[in-house]
């Protein structure tokens, strides 16, 4: 199992303390009930920690077509939200809102095939992600993307109660494809998918539904020059 690399400190370390602490206590603790105790705590700790940053190989399905968006995280749809503006388009927008539990994983993923325009960083709070005022207020990075027919779309990663590190490895002018990893949200947390109002976007899930990064299809938006063929 692959694991995430933005996160070897933390599963690196675990696993490294834990060999360490019970090497030690098994070596010069003579009690057994204590040394197994020891064992089944440490042992569990670690492979929550090590589940966590879990990266699982995804590839989208041949079915999906060139105007389709795919989620850019594993969770449940939270909230799909329409606002007047949005910085990631500079213009009315539709906002789908994905919540991530601590034992979903936690990569974030490219949803189409794009270009990187930019990444904004904003410190903020830490408020429980499962709240509808933390997707305004918490520390968040909003990636902006432009497809490759010229649609400009956004991938916000925001932080929660216990999540308190956004990792984004990516950088402008990079071109990327449809699922390509772009960093994680370390612990709980939310990722959003923006997408421009004016394109009318047809969106394929609902509030309450389970999402997989890479793999389930959220919305849709026709290439524009496939409208343009149909048209004529």
């Amino acid at each position: 199992m692959r694991l995430a690399p933005e996160g070897v400190r933390e599963w690196g370390g675990s696993i490294v303390v834990t060999a360490i602490v019970l090497c030690a206590m098994w070596t010069w603790c003579p009690i057994a009930w204590i040394n197994w105790t020891i064992t089944g705590v440490l042992g569990s700790l670690t492979i929550f920690v090590v589940q966590f940053f879990r990266d699982p190989h995804r590839v989208p399905a041949s079915s999906i077509k060139d105007g389709d968006f795919v989620s850019p995280a594993d969770g449940v749809i939270s909230a799909i939200e329409h606002v007047d503006h949005h910085e990631a388009v500079e213009a009315p927008a539709v906002i789908v809102r994905i919540f991530l539990n601590v034992f979903n994983v936690h990569v974030n993923r490219v949803p189409c095939d794009a270009v990187v325009r930019d990444a904004i960083y904003r410190e903020g709070k830490f408020l429980d992600a499962r709240s509808a005022e933390s997707a305004k207020v918490n520390e968040s990075n909003l990636v902006r993307l432009t497809r490759t027919d010229g649609l400009d779309l956004g991938v916000r990663q925001v932080s929660g109660a216990i999540a308190r590190r956004i990792m984004c490895t990516l950088s402008g002018g990079e071109h990327l494809t449809r699922a390509h990893r772009m960093g994680m949200i370390k612990f709980g947390s939310t990722t959003e998918l923006i997408l421009p109002q004016s394109a009318t976007p047809e969106v394929h899930v609902c509030e309450g539904e389970a999402v997989k990064g890479g793999v389930t299809i959220m919305a849709t938006v026709p290439m524009q020059h496939q409208a343009s063929d149909d048209a004529s």
